[in-house]
């Protein structure tokens, strides 16, 4: 009987595909679980407030079934992740500078149809051409998409730490809590972060925050703590109506004021 390492056998080539790739270590991917949190927008807004603190900053649309960022920032880029896996243009070549914001883009696959169209090694390509790319960066943040499917647990597994975006809904609470279950059983010790959206008040948020700990600490022995809770603010949708970032339209507004402290502590643990 043979008893060698197979991977042994095979080129070098071969055998390190096979072996667990690092996490990137300045990748963020923001998830929720399910749609309508504010997930995109708040995406969006942590970029901008990066690319203030002075990070150069991307901003990768992992939602490759549906385009939401380049819509909310009123934008029509030459090339998007649907060029990119039509052998288009390289991920390179989908990179986007948006000069109002000051920070990159690669806008998702637009006008797409079903993601199990995308072939394994079209999605396996991108996440390599990723990492390749965020080593130019200081801070590249992931916006997946809704649900588990293989590529939001693609992206999700690169990402050194992962920000779950909640409401105080129940059902939004649920699904949190069934992502970050399905993280844990894929990753060892993940690093997680909260954060409650459209909350009615800071205490009121952490109540919301309170109720997921309980979850996560009483079924999965994991206590994922706080990054900030972000204040129920009408200048959001006044924003997301009008194309434009919140940052720019309106930067006093109190959820504005609460992603840019989300992102100074971002910033502090990074140094």
């Amino acid at each position: 009987m043979n008893t060698t390492n197979p991977l042994a056998e095979q080129p070098l080539s071969m055998a390190a595909r096979k072996l667990p790739k690092p996490q990137v270590t300045n990748m963020i991917a923001v998830a929720s679980g399910k749609g309508g949190v504010g997930k995109t927008w708040f995406s969006i807004t942590l970029a901008h407030a990066s690319a203030q603190s002075g990070l150069k900053t991307l901003l990768f649309d992992g939602d490759l079934g549906l385009a939401n960022i380049d819509i909310q920032l009123g934008l029509m880029p030459m090339y998007d992740l649907g060029s990119v896996i039509a052998g288009k243009a390289t991920l390179n070549q989908a990179v986007h500078h948006y000069e109002d914001g000051n920070f990159d883009i690669i806008a998702g696959r637009s006008g797409s149809g079903s993601l199990a169209a995308i072939p394994p090694s079209s999605l396996q390509n991108i996440a390599d051409d990723l990492r390749v790319l965020a080593k130019g960066y200081d801070r590249v943040i992931v916006d997946l998409g809704a649900g588990v499917d293989r590529s939001i647990r693609m992206f999700a597994s690169m990402a050194a730490e992962l920000m779950i975006v909640c409401t105080d809904e129940p059902t939004s609470l649920t699904d949190a809590y069934a992502f970050i279950k399905m993280i844990c059983t894929e990753q060892q010790k993940p690093r997680i972060h909260i954060v409650v959206n459209s909350a009615n008040s800071p205490r009121e948020g952490e109540r919301t925050y309170a109720t997921l700990l309980k979850a996560c600490h009483g079924f999965l022995h994991i206590d994922p703590p706080l990054a900030g809770v972000i204040r129920r603010d009408t200048r959001v949708r006044d924003s997301i109506r009008n194309q434009t970032p919140i940052l720019i339209r309106n930067p006093n507004a109190e959820a504005a004021e609460d992603v840019i402290n989300i992102t100074r502590r971002l910033n502090r643990e990074q140094d």
